[in-house]
Order: C-alpha cells, then sequence, then structure tokens
C-alpha cells in the first residue's frame, strides 16, 4: 500500500523521464518479488489544456460538445504521474519494453472539464506472468472533499526469462475466438500516432515513425494501447457510471485496416485475417 503523499505541483515532461528510465533500466533485474516504490504521488489540480482535449476527441471519436472529460482522459492526465514512478531507481521493471497488457476503468460519475479534483498515482504491486513480471499502477481522482470519482488499473508488463514458473501456454490462434458482429471497419493513416501522441503528450517512439519503431523490433509504427481502447468506447457508447475493462492481445500497426465489433456489452479490434487485437466489455459501474 502506498504509505507517502508528496504533491507534483504540475504534470511532469514526459521526454526527460524517458530518458531517466532508459539509462536506469541497465542496472534493474525484474522479477516479481522486488521491492517496489510505495510512494502516492498526488497532482492536487490537474489542468486541462482545451486546445489538447478537443484535439483527444477528435482523433478518438469522442463528442466535441460536452462539458465532461472522456471515460478514458483522466488516464492521459495521470499517465505522466505513472510515468515518474516507473522510471525511478527504485522502480524495479525497466522502463523500456514495458508492454500495456490491460486496464480497468471505474467511472462512477462524470468528471467535468473545469472543477476542484485532485488526481493520484501509485504502484499497486508485482505479480509472475508467463513471460516476465507484471506491475498495476493504480490512478484515481477524487474531488476536493475526498470523494472518488474515477480510478483505473493498468498493467504493464516486463518479458524476461521465467525459470521455475508455468511454461508459455500457445498464443491464441486468429480463428480461435468467435469473432463479434462488426460494427464499423476502420483504416488507419500512418501518422495516427504522432496525431495521438500530440494530443495525448505520449510521444514514444514506437508509435511515432517507422524507423523509430524498428529500433525495439517493430516494423512499422504502432498504434497507441489507449487510443485503441478510448476510439472503441467512442462508438460503443457509454453510461455515466459504468466500468470497463480491455486487454491488449496484439500491437495494431500503422498504416492498417481493423474492424470494430460489439454485442452485449463486448467489443473487440481485429485485424486482417480475423488477427485479435484488442477485447473488452463495458458494463454498469
Amino acid at each position: 500500500m502506498a504509505d507517502r503523499h508528496p504533491s507534483l505541483t504540475r504534470s511532469p515532461a514526459l521526454a526527460p523521464l524517458l530518458a531517466r528510465g532508459a539509462v536506469l533500466s541497465l542496472f534493474k533485474r525484474p522479477h516479481p518479488d522486488a521491492a517496489f516504490p510505495r510512494t502516492r504521488l498526488v497532482l492536487p489540480e490537474p489542468r486541462v489544456d482545451p486546445a489538447r482535449l478537443a484535439a483527444y476527441k477528435r482523433i478518438c471519436g469522442f463528442p466535441t460538445g460536452e462539458d465532461a472529460l472522456p471515460l478514458t482522459y483522466p488516464h492521459v492526465l495521470g499517465f505522466p504521474a505513472a510515468v515518474r514512478l516507473m522510471s525511478g531507481r527504485d522502480f524495479p521493471l525497466p522502463l523500456p519494453g514495458l508492454v500495456h497488457t490491460s486496464v480497468r476503468i471505474t467511472r462512477h460519475r462524470t468528471v467535468p472539464v473545469t472543477g476542484a479534483h485532485e488526481l493520484s498515482v501509485h504502484v499497486e504491486g508485482l505479480a509472475p506472468h508467463r513471460r516476465g513480471t507484471e506491475a498495476a499502477l493504480v490512478t484515481e481522482v477524487r474531488t476536493s472533499g475526498g470523494a472518488l470519482v474515477w480510478e483505473s488499473r493498468s498493467t504493464y508488463l516486463a518479458r524476461h526469462r521465467t525459470s521455475g514458473r508455468p511454461a508459455p501456454h500457445r498464443e491464441e490462434e486468429p480463428g480461435a475466438r468467435r469473432p463479434l458482429p462488426v460494427v464499423e471497419a476502420w483504416h488507419l493513416p500512418g501518422d495516427a500516432g504522432r496525431r495521438y501522441g500530440a494530443a495525448s503528450g505520449d510521444r514514444n517512439p514506437i508509435h511515432l515513425h517507422p524507423l523509430t519503431a524498428r529500433l525495439f523490433g517493430f516494423p512499422r509504427a504502432v498504434a497507441h494501447g489507449m487510443w485503441t481502447v478510448a476510439r472503441c468506447l467512442a462508438a460503443h457508447g457509454l453510461p455515466e457510471a459504468v466500468v470497463v475493462h480491455a486487454e491488449f492481445k496484439a500491437p495494431v500497426l500503422l498504416p492498417g485496416a481493423v474492424t470494430y465489433g460489439a454485442q452485449d456489452g463486448r467489443f473487440e479490434l481485429r485485424g486482417p485475417g480475423g488477427r485479435l487485437h484488442l477485447t473488452g466489455e463495458v458494463r454498469p459501474a
């Protein structure tokens, strides 16, 4: 459980954090039993830039006239603080190569664009994974009176040898999971990662250009996982109080074509040949 609560005067800049995380990763040896930071970073009044919010809504497909934050936007506000924790010397997993594997978001009520709110981020813990070690980070948004209005839990995987743990099971084949009915087909342009990066502030090199993506083993730039979730939820439609759980199955390469399927509260994103990229579920809170 987080036990220290340092306040941030402003949202941290991502570029220096990514650089620091890359350097410190050389000295890290990930393990599920490693110590992890017990700090809860608090941003007393997260600032929402109207221009960036409008750009975010456009790239994700959310309505632009609403005076409330889209369901996924508090994750954007809290992401720099999360990276600050993950780039620290006391975080045991190397920041470069961390894979976002899942996200669960609970909105108890809508969060207005303006208003007194407090945002906090902390590491919930580490857990063994068949491919390495997974870290869970929790982001919370509370009113000035302390009422919890929004929360998320994201898991990030550091891949490494897992001797002594269960052997990896076979990956799900493209046709193994029965596809949901297709609702829409989307063509994703090559600059989708750059556009989302400009709106969200997440300018990870794997999303920006084929050349920088190849440095990390990808043949082309990769779409942001949180963009795929946001785009699906914008198409799905959401009640005010809602719980969303999504799992990232495979990267979406840019440019590319995907289909969005949905049925009975479930949704998914598939690529050519039926390859499953994302699965999710929406239910009332």
